[in-house]
């Protein structure tokens, strides 16, 4: 094992979010080195960490067993070429370190027989000092209990170098880990990345990246032709290469929600489903060939047939850029929501034009993560949840979800999963009359949670949506018990 590690990689060496060890190196428990830590001092704060973990374990068995094995290999283990080279650098790894085991143990073995006949020519004081000086040599060489430790550390990170690659992405500085057969690009969106890119099909070439260091291999052919300028510079598809050992990558990244292009795709709808008596789900499922590529909490145009065309929150996350869910409420005068609800079946057509919108999240904050939502204002907040969860950054997550009685959370069940899964998760639901929906008083009266759960709020970043009454609310309520403006978020009015 190299004698740091990332970030990245030694939270999930210790099963814990980079959130919480980037608040460890904040408050100080924790050094790093240039932006790394070393296994030691990680070892020292987490020292409960199970080190027999034998979640990989785990998994290849079931790959055994499972009637299906095909297709979970495919998506669980490297493709055999990839497993090879891995294999093979670990093999290399360990040749090389049993060489200078080797070559330390007759360094040591040569330095003991000469200090022992060093002590028997020495008269008196300095006989006794080279024997203490060969008793520390001794001692010295014998592996201390924490030392131990440190050595089941390392064999479980080379154990996680052969089912995972690492790649860090220049010049952001980001970082995720590649899967199976997962391409970069696809492990990059999973992991909330807002890397470029286009058909994720291998037709356009816009989600170029340059390997500067590590090995890539291609899985999937492509229509685009790369020129030879390209080609020598190390230049790959990231939809057509997977890693096949840890990479350094140089790829063009969205750094804010003005960076996204404006994209028109006819989508097919999946799915509807009523989530309440005036909720719908719809899901629509773009063509392989035009996913839509946008940030969580963002907006999108709707049009389905002649009804004129909505504004909507997309309530899904950008790890999964075909599969679009929104959260649709039957209104008056609004003949889309009708249209979903009475008309839209499995296969129709609803073209989307966007993204929009600048409620996005602010990943490089290291602050904890509040979210606020009036009734339907859940749907672009749960798209930012989705995505913060996916990023792994936030050592605390926080969902305050009022609604109106009697019909109260229309994805209760999906909050309550969040927050068993997850320790870092917390959900609050709150019933109030219909009519609180417009009475920022009430609604302040309910934010004084916030203030009390979240003290100081200074350590927060707030995201709310909802009708103009609460965000309203937010705005003078939280900023006046010490949440700096700059951090909270308004959505859209609802």
């Amino acid at each position: 094992m190299s004698q740091l590690l990332t970030l990245s990689r030694a939270a999930r060496l210790v099963g814990v979010s980079r959130g919480a060890l980037q608040k460890k190196i904040k408050d100080g428990e924790l050094s790093t080195f240039e932006g790394m830590v070393a296994p030691a001092d990680l070892l020292r704060v987490y020292p409960q960490t199970h080190l027999e973990d034998n979640t990989l374990l785990e998994r290849l068995l079931y790959i055994q067993e499972s009637a299906f094995a095909k297709r979970i290999r495919e998506r669980i283990l490297p493709d055999p070429e990839v497993l090879m080279v891995r294999l093979s650098e670990l093999g290399h790894e360990l040749a090389d370190a049993r060489a200078q085991l080797a070559r330390y143990r007759a360094v040591s073995a040569e330095c003991e027989q000469r200090l022992a006949a060093l002590a028997t020519d020495l008269p008196g004081t300095a006989s006794t000092e080279v024997g203490a000086l060969r008793d520390w040599l001794q001692t010295a060489l014998t592996l201390a209990p924490e030392e131990t430790e440190h050595h089941l550390l390392a064999v479980k990170e080379s154990y996680m170098r052969v089912m995972v690659a690492h790649v860090l992405v220049m010049p952001s500085h980001r970082e995720f880990f590649v899967e199976g057969s997962d391409t970069l690009l696809d492990a990059a969106l999973r992991a909330g990345l807002a890397l470029n890119y286009g058909c994720s099909n291998g037709n356009c070439g816009l989600c170029k990246a340059r390997i500067v260091s590590g090995q890539a291999k291609k899985v999937r052919n492509h229509d685009y032709v790369l020129s030879e300028a390209d080609k020598s510079a190390g230049v790959v598809l990231m939809c057509s290469n997977t890693a096949v050992n840890d990479l350094v990558i140089e790829a063009e990244e969205a750094g804010s929600a003005r960076e996204i292009p404006l994209q028109q795709i006819a989508a097919r709808v999946k799915k509807v489903e009523r989530l309440a008596d005036d909720i719908m789900l719809l899901h629509v499922q773009t063509p392989r060939t035009r996913r839509l590529r946008f940030l969580a909490g963002q907006y999108v145009t709707l049009q389905a047939g002649d009804a004129p065309p909505v504004d909507c929150p997309v309530a899904s996350c950008p790890c999964d850029d075909r599969n679009l869910q929104f959260h649709v409420q039957r209104l008056p005068d609004n003949p889309f929501a009708e249209q979903v609800f009475d008309g839209l079946k499995s296969g129709d057509t609803v073209n989307v034009l966007g993204p929009r919108g600048e409620f996005v999240l602010r990943e490089d904050s290291p602050h904890n993560l509040v979210f606020i939502a009036w009734d339907t204002g859940f749907a672009p907040i749960k798209s930012l949840i989705e995505h913060a969860m996916a990023l792994d950054v936030a050592e605390s997550l926080h969902l305050y979800w009022l609604a109106p009685e009697g019909r109260g959370h229309y994805q209760r069940n999906l909050c309550r999963a969040w927050s068993d899964a997850l320790d870092n998760f917390h959900f609050t639901p709150i019933e109030l009359p219909e009519s609180a929906a417009s009475d920022s008083e009430r609604l302040k009266a309910e934010l004084l949670r916030v203030v009390h759960d979240h003290t100081p709020l200074s350590d927060c970043d707030v995201y709310a949506a909802g009708s103009p009454a609460l965000l309203a609310a937010a705005q003078e309520l939280l900023p006046a018990n010490g949440l700096p403006v700059e951090q909270l978020v308004l959505g859209y009015p609802r």
